[in-house]
């Protein structure tokens, strides 16, 4: 039977390259070593030079290789990759199993959204605050229904970050939780118990933003997220990543 992709000629490059990232960021082809010789590649895949030379480009791109004149592509190593790529970033998460990828997330979560959630505090309108309180009431109500508890607490971040008026952390943001939003080690298992102590931090920092007091929301926001991770982490070793 042929691969997927060759039944897909719209998305050749594309799909190499998405097998390509999982195979460096699982070390298959290792950072220092050279990628197979690009005959070998287009034998292995069942695609042209063409589509390989576009899929080296797209992994140039998002940093994990880098082309050499004579010494052929060269995987670059970790520290190189584009971790907010959509493909780096998933691939990474599922291969890491020390969850120390989701700690990191968790850690640069807490930093933009606790400084978007203090200027939030000075700035943000009274519909704004309005949509808040709402927010947090109708997720008083949620408490059984996971699923929709979990739309409306990303709403409630939403509100928060849109209010703060810092597209930029706000697009860093959404960009990592569009990788993490369907992963069960970092969503944990979903219990009326921790939607309950989740939406205390949500009120918590509602509170904060309505008292107009920038330090205490920001200081809410860090310890929500903060403390809302550790109960869905469930992981036997200390997370020195998240200390401070």
């Amino acid at each position: 039977m042929q691969p997927a992709w060759v039944r897909r000629p719209a998305s050749l490059a594309k799909a190499v390259t998405a097998e390509l990232v999982e195979r460096i960021v699982s070390g298959t082809h290792a950072p220092g070593t050279s990628l197979p010789a690009e005959p070998v590649l287009c034998e292995a895949f069942s695609v042209s030079r063409t589509v390989v030379r576009e899929a080296v480009k797209l992994l140039e791109a998002k940093g994990l290789v880098q082309v050499r004149q004579g010494a052929g592509t060269i995987v670059t190593q970790p520290t190189s990759w584009d971790m907010l790529d959509e493909l780096v970033l998933g691939a990474t998460i599922a291969q890491d199993e020390s969850l120390a990828i989701l700690d990191d997330v968790v850690v640069t979560r807490r930093l933009l959204e606790s400084d978007m959630a203090n200027v939030a505090a000075r700035v943000a309108s009274e519909e704004t605050l309005e949509r808040l309180r709402a927010l947090v009431d109708k997720m008083d109500e949620l408490v059984d229904d996971h699923v929709t508890y979990a739309d409306h607490d990303r709403a409630f971040h939403d509100v928060i970050m849109l209010a703060s008026g810092n597209r930029i952390a706000r697009g860093v943001v959404r960009s990592l939780e569009s990788q993490v939003i369907n992963t069960a080690r970092y969503m944990g298992t979903p219990e009326r118990a921790l939607c309950v102590e989740s939406n205390r931090g949500h009120r918590r920092i509602y509170e904060r933003i309505a008292a107009r007091d920038p330090g205490g929301a920001a200081t809410a926001m860090f310890n929500h997220i903060t403390e809302a991770w550790l109960v869905r982490r469930r992981a036997p070793e200390a997370p020195v990543r998240l200390e401070r």
